[in-house]
């Protein structure tokens, strides 16, 4: 059964809030209609469970605002363990970059917002560059890409070298020895910017992915966004078991994407 239409509309506004994309305020009611095709009642109940779960502040007669989120310190992985698996994953994203067609929707030198700053451990309003990129595999869209680059290693290369190569290689062509990625994979519901470019409908399931990368000085140097159709990619991990007898755990072995 599908969800109903105001269920949707707040999952996408819940996973936009969480990306902190409503700075300046959420949008209004009107506006929201139009974006999503919808009656007044149905984004009104979308924002007040919002709002019960206090993620929103509403007040008569003022903008709708996101509440800040309580932050938390990122979890540091096992570092042997996460250098061993970086190889093959930033291996198979160069792979998938030079076997894919690339299209550059967007490139600009942006003052970092909140979350970004406290992602790349930069000052808040640090320019960085902000590009958005949209792959394809000879079957159509594959993912919608957006990533964060400090300016200080971005300066070294804009848009017409990103149509060209994946990220990863500008990075290392501009002088920066990649250490390690944290990167994290949930599920995302498909707005409307995400459904145009991917050619999917608005509530469509797709893979989202995270990946903040290092250098080899622990400095973060990218920020990437990423959204993929799972009917055109697979996200591919073996697992060994390591430890003792009777603490056994699995661990990531190879990572590899397959792509349609």
């Amino acid at each position: 059964m599908p969800l109903p239409k105001y269920h949707q509309i707040y999952l996408v506004l819940r996973e936009q809030l969480d990306e902190g994309r409503f700075a300046e305020g959420v949008p209004g009611e009107l506006a929201l209609m139009a974006q999503f095709g919808v009656a007044r009642v149905t984004v009104r109940r979308a924002l007040e469970r919002l709002s019960t779960e206090g993620l929103i502040s509403r007040n008569p007669g003022r903008r709708t605002r996101p509440v800040p989120p309580v932050s938390a310190a990122e979890p540091r992985e096992n570092e042997g363990s996460q250098r061993a698996n970086l190889h093959g994953l930033l291996e198979n994203l160069v792979t998938m970059g030079l076997r894919t067609s690339v299209k550059v929707v967007d490139v600009a030198m942006v003052s970092a917002s909140t979350q970004v700053a406290e992602a790349l451990q930069i000052q808040l309003g640090d320019a960085v560059q902000k590009a958005v990129r949209v792959r394809s595999t000879r079957e159509g869209p594959l993912s919608h890409i957006t990533t964060y680059v400090p300016a200080e290693v971005a300066r070294r290369f804009g848009r017409r070298e990103l149509a060209k190569k994946p990220i990863l290689v500008l990075l290392e062509e501009a002088g920066v020895k990649v250490g390690r990625a944290h990167q994290t994979i949930s599920a995302r519901l498909a707005d409307n910017v995400l459904a145009e470019h991917l050619e999917v409908s608005v509530g469509s399931a797709l893979l989202a992915v995270r990946r903040l990368v290092y250098d080899d000085a622990d400095r973060p140097v990218q920020w990437l966004h990423g959204f993929y159709r799972p009917d055109r990619y697979t996200y591919e991990m073996q697992l060994s078991r390591v430890g003792s007898i009777d603490a056994k755990v699995w661990v990531s072995k190879d990572v590899s994407a397959q792509f349609n």
